[in-house]
């Protein structure tokens, strides 16, 4: 078969991979990445305004490139994701430090010195678009202030991205302020502290302008009041998925300092989820991927997800390594897991009930409701322990006592919460009932009987069906199930 070889047009593909979907938090996070897999334990970030033409600079100790390596890394698609990857490594598509950095600025520069060895080159995107050929300079622009000597030692690299368009709008009309410039340096400063805390916390150092990068660990943990559930085991395509469930705290544990810092970038309510690692770096963080909606009372739990990087296909992992999606093999038991870390969080919320390591909650005796589990699900109850509550009934007489058992019963059955919480209601048309209503109804209606008051079944019927939950139940419907339920024991 005839075969010929067709080269792309430089310059639209140039464009197009400018636009990929990098933010500056994710394509600094992923230069950041290389450094990592050059085995640096220093990376020194620096970003100069310069009036709306400054630069970004990244050195770091790495193990340094050769000729052919940097010309390899300086080549667009030089990894296939296919091909496995060493443990621990962080790239994977063999783009990011062209991808990333072009969505920043208009020229890369990199200086990498392996063996004493120096190595440049450069993609100036406007000499490749004028040219509309894939030209790669192999030296330092004469305009740039930057020098091989700049790396200490015999191994290291420099990464320089000026004519920075997308990041501060050089040769635009949109050029941003200084105050702008810095506020997104700070915010790119916590994404990293974030998404790097585990690195950060063992032997890496990064800096951004002379500034060190503390970690800030999304699981509170060290804090002796945050719960770390225990830890689990699943399986996508025969290959560990390690899930770890924290539920931090009550907010009102926490001063004001300290509960600010610990609802980070988004705050409380949206970094309630899942958090996903890919080699101890964050890839994603902070969703529930449609299993819950985020509420306020489930925003104490943050979910841990580990897998490793040959885990790449089954996750689908993005370019950019900031969005994956959930195998379907462990989304049921993803859900599993949340359900119950959401209602531990749902207690602590409400009544600040306080989980122990060992799992159990235990509740304060001053919490006026408590939730209750049985074979038909869960439901809240009133405390009868409470101790103004039992210093009432110690003190009055055995008919007026239960008359108020009577009452705090019928309070229960009539919460909104508690009826609410059953499937929704079917259209009258329908006739039905579901269990759970089923009971309520008969209950409350024994409950009324009990009380002494004069009520016929045509009564107790309406009355149901003002209760919060039955409003679209039939009165008619109500009535028979009495009939045939409650009519035997009880006289109407």
């Amino acid at each position: 078969m005839d075969e010929i070889i067709t080269q792309p047009s430089a310059t639209p593909v140039i464009q197009a991979l400018r636009s990929i979907g990098y933010n500056s938090q994710t394509a600094v996070a992923d230069l950041v990445d290389n450094s990592i897999d050059a085995k640096a334990t220093k990376v020194s970030i620096d970003f100069s305004y310069g009036d709306g033409n400054g630069f970004i600079k990244i050195y770091d100790n790495g193990n340094g490139m050769n000729d052919e390596e940097l010309q390899t890394a300086m080549t667009i698609g030089s990894k296939d994701p296919r091909s496995k990857r060493e443990r621990n490594e962080l790239g994977r598509f063999g783009m990011g430090l062209k991808t990333a950095a072009f969505s920043l600025g208009k020229r890369l520069t990199v200086i990498s010195k392996k063996d004493s060895s120096v190595s440049i080159r450069c993609w100036d995107l406007d000499h490749v678009s004028k040219e509309n050929e894939w030209l790669l300079y192999k030296s330092i622009p004469s305009d740039l202030s930057i020098s091989p000597d700049e790396i200490n030692g015999d191994n290291g690299t420099i990464v320089l991205i000026d004519k920075l368009d997308r990041f501060c709008g050089f040769g635009t009309y949109r050029v941003v302020k200084p105050e702008s410039f810095f506020s997104k340096i700070k915010r790119i400063q916590k994404y990293l502290e974030m998404v790097f805390h585990v690195i950060l916390e063992k032997d890496i150092l990064i800096e951004i302008n002379g500034n060190k990068l503390l970690p800030w660990n999304p699981f509170l943990e060290g804090n002796p009041r945050c719960y770390e559930g225990e830890i689990q085991y699943l399986f996508s395509n025969n290959k560990h998925v390690v899930i770890t469930p924290y539920v931090l705290p009550h907010p009102s544990t926490f001063n004001k300092n300290e509960h600010k810092d610990a609802g980070g970038l988004k705050g409380w309510r949206d970094h309630q989820g899942f958090y996903v690692y890919r080699e101890n770096r964050m890839v994603s963080y902070g969703d529930w991927f449609g299993l819950f909606p985020k509420d306020v009372q489930s925003e104490l739990v943050r979910i841990r997800i580990d897998f490793s990087n040959d885990s790449d296909e089954e996750w689908k992992l993005d370019v950019k390594k900031s969005s994956v999606t959930i195998p379907e093999e462990i989304r049921e038991g993803l859900e599993s897991i949340g359900k119950y870390y959401r209602q531990l969080s749902q207690e602590i919320m409400l009544y600040r009930t306080k989980a122990s390591q060992s799992g159990e909650k235990v509740k304060g005796s001053l919490n006026t409701w408590e939730l209750y589990s049985d074979d038909n699900g869960t439901n809240y109850i009133i405390n009868r322990n409470h101790p103004v509550l039992t210093n009432i009934l110690r003190d009055i007489d055995k008919q007026n006592k239960r008359k108020i058992n009577l009452y705090l019963k019928l309070l229960e059955l009539g919460s909104p919460s508690n009826l609410l919480k059953t499937e929704s209601i079917v259209k009258k048309e329908e006739h039905f009932v579901n269990e759970n209503q089923r009971k309520t109804i008969i209950e409350y209606a024994n409950i009324l009987s009990n009380s002494g008051i004069q009520m016929n079944i045509d009564q107790i019927s309406e009355s149901i069906s003002l209760m919060a939950g039955f409003e679209s139940t039939e009165i008619a419907t109500i009535k028979e199930i009495l009939k045939k339920e409650v009519e035997a024991s009880v006289q109407f």
